[in-house]
């Protein structure tokens, strides 16, 4: 018997619908949570390094609670931009086009180089929200100018040799991030706590095993489920070695409570951090929007077009950066279930995005992410940071790059060495290094490149 398909429009039985509505929820949840905790423990060891001059596993009980007292974003509110982001997504793309918006890992570094600029974590967090909301303007001015001209022109300022270098940098730049996390690099005395290390290795594994053997409905959920499992194993060893979950928090937050707000700031150092991470997202709107077309077997590049779906992104993550939370994208774990179940009702999809806004009201859910060991998140960022990584020479291959022409193979080169040599350039308070100054080196040498090739000056084609 074949399976009923589901259609863009179309409602789902209620009884049906709410199951598959906290599907797409738990398929998003680890890792749209994760990028909150990921920009809370930056501040966080930032502080112990640089001002208690020590390591996470050798605080006080004292110092331990001072450090978790650092909270610059609540998870909470996340969960309620990425709800209201998909309910907008929606509305603007007329119900036409399927798709949850989550949290975005493109603006991971270039955020933690404006937190860690400072002791003030606050106030810097205000500044990168600040670029957040530019961020989130300039992919609407995109959107409409792609409705003007197309969208041959971002091969000309990011072709694919440059994009799939900087997309494999989002990853590769956090992979010290993600061992430090697990617990995997020694510390100044050149020891390793080693629960932490089994809490870590023992997550890594359960997500990699449940990527590759979870069927169905667990397919979608393997973050998820090594989460809860890497928690459950920090509960245990935490009986032995206390401090390693941090109870205090859950048992601190009242049931229910509303999410915490933070102001943007403008500053334009921190804007032009963040800016060069605005390209990068738009490219990986526009293959989401490609994938989701051929699963919902529609032209979604037609109708409801490409701009209504960028004005959606963009606006979500203005809004978000308005309200203090992240900036958002499509999210490919949800065209993963929505592939699996065959379901493609944004009805569903609308549920899924009013459950993210409920739960962002129930203060024990907050505590819980907030006494996630950094060990657990840790194991999870070494797959989902490589991931990210790996992505980037996906692009490359599926872009079929000619490395035998010159002008692909220095771009690529170029980006690497920029974004992993440690370069940088002061802008104020802030950095610009890694992948941001990558991003800018890549759009530099990529205009340069194209006008060399307008005037037939290269040597390529003889």
């Amino acid at each position: 018997m074949q399976r009923k398909i589901y259609h863009v429009e179309e409602r789902v039985p209620f009884l049906l619908g709410l199951p598959l509505s906290l599907q797409h929820l738990f398929a998003m949840f680890g890792a749209s949570v994760l990028v909150p905790f990921l920009f809370n423990n930056a501040a966080r060891t930032h502080y112990v390094a640089n001002v208690l001059q020590t390591t996470m596993d050798r605080l006080t009980p004292a110092q331990l609670e001072q450090v978790n007292a650092i909270t610059i974003i609540d998870p909470a509110l996340v969960l309620l931009m990425n709800g209201f982001g998909t309910l907008l997504y929606i509305f603007l793309c007329k119900g036409k086009s399927p798709a949850f918006l989550g949290s975005s890992f493109a603006y991971l570094a270039p955020t933690f180089a404006i937190i860690t600029s400072s002791t003030q974590y606050q106030a810097n967090f205000s500044k990168a929200l600040g670029g957040f909301i530019v961020s989130g303007v300039i992919f609407c001015l995109v959107a409409i100018l792609i409705k003007i001209v197309g969208t041959k022109w971002i091969d000309i300022v990011l072709p694919p040799a440059a994009m799939g270098p900087i997309v494999a940098l989002i990853g590769l730049e956090l992979a010290g991030t993600a061992a430090g996390n697990a617990g995997l690099l020694p510390d100044g005395s050149g020891q390793f706590y080693w629960p932490n290390v089994v809490i870590a290795l023992f997550t890594l594994v359960v997500v990699i095993l449940g990527t590759l053997l979870f069927k169905k409905f667990l397919a979608t959920i393997p973050v998820l489920v090594a989460v809860v499992a890497g928690y459950a194993l920090a509960a245990i060893l935490n009986i032995n070695n206390p401090g390693i979950i941090n109870f205090d928090t859950v048992a601190a937050e009242p049931w229910a409570r509303l999410p915490e707000f933070t102001a943007p700031t403008f500053d334009i150092n921190a804007i032009l951090i963040i800016l060069p991470a605005t390209l990068v997202v738009i490219s990986e709107h526009i293959g989401h929007i490609i994938v989701t077309s051929k699963i919902v077997d529609r032209d979604l590049i037609k109708d409801p077009g490409l701009t209504r779906s960028m004005l959606g992104d963009g606006l979500s993550t203005a809004i978000s950066g308005l309200a203090g939370s992240c900036p958002t994208t499509t999210y490919g774990e949800n065209m993963g279930v929505m592939a699996i179940t065959k379901v493609y009702s944004v009805w569903v999809i609308g549920g899924a995005g009013v459950i993210s806004i409920l739960m962002a009201f129930i203060g024990k859910l907050t505590g819980i992410i907030n006494s996630i060991p950094g060990a657990v998140m840790g194991g999870i960022s070494i797959l989902l940071f490589g991931v990210i990584a790996a992505s980037g020479i996906r692009m490359i291959v599926e872009a079929k790059v000619d490395y035998s022409k010159s002008k692909n193979l220095i771009l690529t080169a170029v980006i690497f060495i920029v974004g992993l040599s440690g370069m940088s350039i002061k802008l104020g308070e802030v950095d610009l290094k890694g992948m941001a100054l990558a991003a800018v080196t890549g759009i530099i040498m990529s205009l340069i490149f194209y006008v060399f090739e307008k005037l037939k000056l290269t040597n390529d084609a003889e």
